[in-house]
């Protein structure tokens, strides 16, 4: 049964995520350029707020339908990943990216993510 459910839409950019329990599932899909950064920066902030709330153990998001994401918008994920990093061990919860291993970008950038917070981050193809 889901508990939360957050949902934006922004020209070709959709993000929507859904909470059941202490497993929050993310989806990202589309074009994530600067004209929804604001958008997804509070989607994220969203996110990390509903998984302290109910003490998610996960999030998972898949980004298999992500085909682009400029750099603005992946400093929102930075800042997301480094916030739950920096969490003390209670407040922390894992993030899995699923990704598609035919679109470039995501394993570059998401490896870079995992680089800086591998301890809560992991990747899967």
């Amino acid at each position: 049964m889901t508990t939360w459910a957050q949902t934006t839409t922004e020209n070709d950019f959709a993000a929507n995520a859904s909470a059941s329990e202490r497993r929050i599932l993310v989806s990202l899909t589309g074009t994530a350029d600067v004209t929804v950064r604001d958008q997804l920066d509070q989607f994220l902030r969203d996110v990390h707020q509903e998984a302290q709330n109910c003490r998610a153990e996960e999030v998972t998001v898949d980004v298999r339908q992500l085909e682009f994401m400029n750099s603005s918008c992946l400093k929102c994920l930075v800042w997301w990943v480094s916030t739950v990093h920096d969490q003390p061990v209670e407040g922390k919860y894992h993030i899995v990216f699923v990704s598609s291993p035919s679109v470039y970008w995501q394993r570059r950038s998401l490896d870079a993510l995992a680089c800086l917070a591998g301890d809560v981050i992991s990747i899967q193809s």
